[in-house]
């Protein structure tokens, strides 16, 4: 388990990370959400010992991480994965992590195979694309077998076959009942992925709950008409209750499902030509949540203009 309390970091005037306090329960996957800047990173670092907390404390199963005797034993992390010297073989650059942290060398053959490296495991890491950098990153992450794993940004430079192995990966870890602790850009595949979300906005926690409750918290379903008679129909609606939003050529309408609205408007003799049910997105919750807490924002349809 990994848990902060008031957990601050300030670099000089500038506040990366606020007061947090959060919990990462063992046995499922629990994501990290936040707009660039948001002190993501920050708090991986102080997780793990490479930054210094200005205030408040994190452990990891109920100590600080650098108080470990055998790091690699009881946090497997991905930070950076071009952290490595590129004139040493994949395979060299495991056994000396293993020799370090009294790992069997026969385990860094294991971890080779199981993120699909062994072909390749004496070529030098300086020759490695982005994928395998990521791959290999993630076969130093389970060098220790341990029983919490921290992994920022794992599907980066991954195909698509690589992004789904990732996927099952982090899901059978917390099958197996360890501490899941990951963050991604890639709100489809952290929607497949993740139990439990954490979301980070300008240094400060700004949701912690489950996945669904996440989603239906911030973001709402809607049914899409479409229809030639749009004023009618919307006055229709409206006049029964709902709520009726325009986008282009549609209605949206909340407060209302789907068969009551074909209902509603064929009993009054009115055309659809369509009558869907939209659901909430992962990716719409998070816009919605975090539109106060982006640092940076464009226009790319205006500069476009």
């Amino acid at each position: 388990m990994i848990a902060a309390t008031g957990l601050s970091k300030k670099y000089g005037a500038k506040v990366a990370v606020d007061g947090i306090s959060f919990t990462v329960q063992p046995g499922r996957v629990t994501g990290f959400l936040g707009p660039n800047g948001a002190g993501k990173s920050t708090t991986m670092r102080m997780v793990l010992g490479l930054d210094r907390p200005t205030a408040g404390s994190v452990t990891v199963n109920g100590r600080r991480y650098q108080h470990s005797p055998a790091p690699l034993r009881e946090v497997g992390a991905l930070l950076e994965a071009r952290a490595l010297h590129p004139g040493r073989s994949a395979r060299d650059h495991l056994r000396w992590l293993a020799a370090s942290n009294g790992i069997p060398r026969s385990r860094v053959d294991e971890v080779l195979a199981l993120v699909g490296l062994e072909d390749v495991a004496g070529t030098r890491v300086g020759k490695f694309s982005l994928g395998m950098g990521q791959r290999l990153g993630i076969a130093v992450a389970l060098l220790g077998d341990p029983p919490v794993v921290v992994l920022d940004e794992p599907v980066n430079g991954l195909d698509p076959e690589g992004i789904r192995w990732v996927r099952t990966l982090a899901r059978q870890l917390a099958a197996e009942g360890r501490t899941v602790f990951l963050s991604s850009h890639l709100m489809s595949e952290m929607a497949l992925t993740a139990d439990h979300l954490l979301v980070i906005g300008r240094g400060r926690i700004l949701a912690d709950c489950s996945m669904p409750d996440f989603i239906a918290e911030h973001a709402a379903s809607y049914v899409r008409v479409r229809t030639p008679q749009r004023g009618e129909v919307a006055e229709l609606l409206r006049t029964a209750g709902a709520e009726v939003g325009t986008a282009d050529d549609e209605l949206r309408v909340q407060g209302m499902d789907a068969p009551a609205v074909g209902e509603l408007v064929g009993g009054h003799g009115l055309l659809l030509h369509e009558l869907t049910l939209v659901r909430s997105s992962l990716e719409d919750a998070f816009m919605t949540l975090t539109a106060s807490s982006v640092e940076y924002s464009a226009d790319p349809v205006g500069a476009l203009r």
